[in-house]
């Protein structure tokens, strides 16, 4: 049963969306969406990534920044699919400033916003965890006429984790983040059972942990740790240069975070421990407790993103405690279905 459970470690992982959850193991992805009518929805896809195709992104430390930037890259495209699963986009009427971007852009209007946003979103992360705490500590230094001096990259860092725990504790108190972070738990929740050996099942997700060493959260945390050690070797002379020597070792910093993640995830020792214990807590806040629905959502989006190799014994185990699982939709696009001349509920439209 033990190996049974060590075979299971660190193969299926996922992210909470709006209503929802994804999961994703290797190549195969799963998004499962509960909409407005109470039915579950699901959108299986593929996901090659850059890992399998070209061995230099398989390097250690190098895979780590691969990972980043195709989990940021399919983070994005899972909430657009998740916003347009739950029909958000139909609510809103039409203006004539909408028709008017739609004649000039057409369907490349929601990659420009969707730019438009990433790169204010990087702005602004720039500003808050890059700058704000730099800028702040130098200014700390001089007050206190240089008192401070030895500890400058510990309190730098202190003062990034704690923007960043007042920015997630304050979005936390949003009715929409709120849920989604109850999503979040179910996900972990799921995740856990399966990993755990236990049969798929919303009662047994229950009873498991919503706290998970390879959450992001964790993952946010010990880049922080990292960061402190590798800063502390940065000039202060010169503030410009520091931040530029900061971006330029942000990708060894990813990369080494994403090593110890992978790490923590399959071990569990004092070391791992200590250095996930900040991003452990820290899922106090990022998770909520979930609801059996918000169970059955998780486990519907595992459920079709387990290896291929497990499929059957989790099957079997259902067979065995009886768990009836709940009826799900396949999600049909409706660009790709107005393309291939049906309509979104799959029926083909009678040429005219």
């Amino acid at each position: 049963m033990e190996e049974q459970k060590k075979s299971r470690l660190g193969l299926v992982g996922g992210q909470a969306v709006l209503e929802g959850v994804m999961m994703k193991s290797g190549s195969d992805v799963n998004l499962a969406v509960r909409g407005e009518d109470g039915k579950i929805v699901t959108s299986p896809s593929v996901f090659t990534s850059l890992r399998k195709k070209y061995k230099i992104c398989g390097v250690p430390v190098i895979r780590g920044c691969v990972n980043f930037v195709e989990s940021m890259m399919l983070s994005m495209n899972t909430l657009t699919k998740s916003m347009e699963m739950l029909g958000m986009d139909d609510d809103a009427p039409e203006t004539k400033f909408d028709k008017w971007i739609m004649e000039k852009m057409g369907d490349k209007m929601f990659q420009i916003i969707s730019g438009i946003g990433m790169v204010l979103g990087l702005v602004l992360g720039v500003g808050l965890f890059l700058l704000l705490p730099t800028y702040a500590t130098k200014g700390l230094d001089i007050l206190t006429g240089g008192f401070i001096s030895p500890f400058r990259s510990i309190i730098e860092g202190l003062i990034r984790m704690l923007i960043f725990v007042a920015y997630v504790w304050l979005v936390s108190f949003m009715p929409e983040i709120r849920r989604t972070y109850e999503y979040h738990g179910a996900e972990h929740k799921s995740v856990a059972c399966f990993e755990a050996g236990m049969p798929l099942t919303p009662e047994n997700a229950a009873k498991c942990t919503r706290f998970h060493p390879r959450c992001g959260t964790s993952f946010i945390f010990v880049m922080l740790i990292i960061s402190i050690i590798i800063n502390s070797f940065l000039t202060w002379d010169n503030m410009l240069i520091r931040v530029a020597s900061k971006l330029i070792t942000l990708p060894l910093i990813v990369g080494l975070g994403f090593e110890f993640i992978m790490y923590a995830g399959k071990h569990c020792n004092l070391f791992t421990r200590i250095v996930s214990a900040p991003g452990l807590w820290m899922q106090r806040i990022t998770t909520r407790e979930p609801d059996e629905k918000q169970l059955s959502v998780a486990i519907e989006a595992i459920l079709g993103a387990i290896p291929a190799d497990f499929r059957d014994e989790v099957q079997a185990q259902l067979d065995e405690v009886g768990y009836v699982r709940e009826e799900t939709t396949p999600w049909v696009d409706p660009k790709s279905a107005d393309a291939a001349g049906t309509s979104p509920d799959g029926h083909t439209e009678p040429e005219a």
